[in-house]
C-alpha cells in the first residue's frame, strides 16, 4: 500500500482560534440542554482529522526538522489539550541543520502534545543515535521545545563495546549525550573473543 506524502505544519494552533472559541461559547445567550452538552463533550472525543498510511514532513523555516511514517495519525484539536494521536505506532526521524538524519525512533504507540510539543513514545521504544547506539525501553518523551529526551523507565543501552542497563534516562535531542540515572548493570562486549569465536565455529 503506497504512503500518503504529506508536507505541513500539523502541530500548530492558534492562541486566537481557542480565545474566539472561549469567547463564542461564554456570551451564548441560550442555554445549553443535556443533549447539547453532551453533543459538545463527545465531539471534543472525536478527533477532527485521521489520515491513513502517512509519511509527513514537518519543517520550521523551509528546513525540514522531522519526517515520520505511521499507519494512522488521529489529529484531536477540540479538547483542551489538543493532542496528535499514533494508535498504530510511527517511525521519527529527526533531522540536523544539514538536513542528515542524525536520530531515529521506532514505537508501537505514539501521543504528540500539542500544547508542550512533547512526543511521548511508549510500547517497545527502540531509538538509535548517529554512532549506532541502541536505546530500548517502553516510554521515552521527546521535549522539542526544550531539546531533550528523558524517561524514568527501565533502559537498556548497546554500543560497541558495552551494554548497559538501568533505570531512569536523560539525554540532549541527538541521543548522543545520555545518561542512566541509577545503573543495574554493564555488561562488557569482547569483540576480539566474538571474531575468534565465529571464526572458530566456521
Amino acid at each position: 500500500m503506497k504512503h500518503k506524502h504529506i508536507n505541513i505544519r500539523l502541530f500548530k494552533t492558534t492562541a486566537g482560534s481557542i480565545t474566539i472559541l472561549l469567547a463564542a461559547a461564554f456570551f451564548s445567550c441560550k442555554p445549553n440542554k443535556a443533549e447539547e452538552i453532551k453533543e459538545l463533550t463527545n465531539k471534543e472525543e472525536l478527533p477532527s482529522l485521521i489520515l491513513k498510511d502517512l509519511t509527513s514532513i514537518v519543517s520550521d523555516s523551509g528546513r525540514v526538522k522531522y519526517r515520520f511514517i505511521t499507519p494512522e495519525m488521529a489529529q484531536y484539536d477540540q479538547r483542551s489539550e489538543p493532542i496528535v494521536d499514533f494508535p498504530n505506532g510511527l517511525h521519527l526521524y529527526v533531522y540536523n541543520v544539514n538536513e542528515e538524519i542524525e536520530a531515529q525512533v521506532r514505537c508501537n504507540y505514539a501521543i504528540y502534545h500539542q500544547n508542550e510539543e512533547l512526543w511521548e513514545l511508549r510500547k517497545d521504544v527502540e531509538a538509535v543515535n548517529t554512532n549506532g547506539d541502541v536505546i530500548n525501553t517502553e516510554l521515552m518523551f521527546w521535549d522539542t521545545r526544550n531539546k531533550k529526551v528523558y524517561s524514568d523507565q527501565f533502559i537498556k543501552i548497546s554500543t560497541d563495546s558495552e551494554i548497559i542497563t538501568g533505570r531512569g534516562f536523560e539525554s540532549d535531542d541527538r541521543l548522543e549525550n545520555y545518561k542512566i540515572l541509577n545503573i543495574s548493570g554493564i555488561l562488557h562486549i569482547d569483540e576480539d573473543a566474538l571474531e575468534s569465536g565465529s571464526s572458530s565455529g566456521n
